[in-house]
């Protein structure tokens, strides 16, 4: 019984978030890479740069990119920015991986205390009104979404970011172009037999 109500609640939480995943590349695709990922994580600003930089490039068209929030409770404001890319996500999902990008980028100049301000500035450079962008940080449904995706991150064993799947294949924290490259291909060549 247990494994059942587990399956169950996992089931659901998948069926969330697939309602408010962020995609990037193909979101039509059957071979899906999900990365369960800390805003402030400087691995995960590691794997953000692969996925600019190489991941993309190469199998963008062939695969969907999902994100999902795991703000860890080590990082003090990285839960902040997880509920202000669900408000920039909201209303343009390109801003929200704009928002994530930059973020990630800039980790080293951001801490709790100036975090509103770098937040604010975003929204100004994207034509939203800094004040609102900022009182989204108050907005239970944006929490509730980041929470949704940190429980089901627990649920699947992640405890560390970034955790990456390939249709299921874990990936996690250190690792590199080619061994991730490698199951992307192998998933993208089974899905067209």
């Amino acid at each position: 019984m247990k494994l059942w109500a587990a399956a169950l609640v996992m089931s659901f939480s998948q069926a969330l978030s697939a309602q408010t995943a962020l995609v990037e590349g193909n979101p039509k695709s059957s071979v899906r890479v999900v990365v369960y990922e800390d805003l402030q994580c400087p691995d995960c600003a590691d794997y953000r740069q692969m996925m600019d930089e190489k991941l993309l490039a190469k199998f963008g068209s062939q695969a969907a990119f999902e994100h999902r929030d795991f703000p860890l409770a080590k990082h003090k404001w990285a839960r902040k920015a997880a509920i202000a890319s669900r408000f920039f996500q909201a209303s343009d999902p390109k801003t929200a991986i704009s928002f994530r990008q930059t973020i990630m980028a800039k980790q080293k100049e951001i801490d709790p205390e100036n975090f509103n301000t770098h937040l604010g500035e975003f929204a100004k450079s994207r034509g939203i009104e800094p004040t609102t962008a900022i009182a989204a940080l108050d907005d239970v449904k944006f929490a509730k979404q980041v929470e949704d995706d940190y429980q089901e991150g627990v649920a699947r064993g992640v405890s560390k970011t970034p955790t990456v799947f390939v249709n299921g294949e874990p990936f996690i924290e250190h690792f590199e172009f080619d061994e991730i490259a490698k199951a992307i291909q192998i998933a993208v060549d089974a899905a067209k037999r």
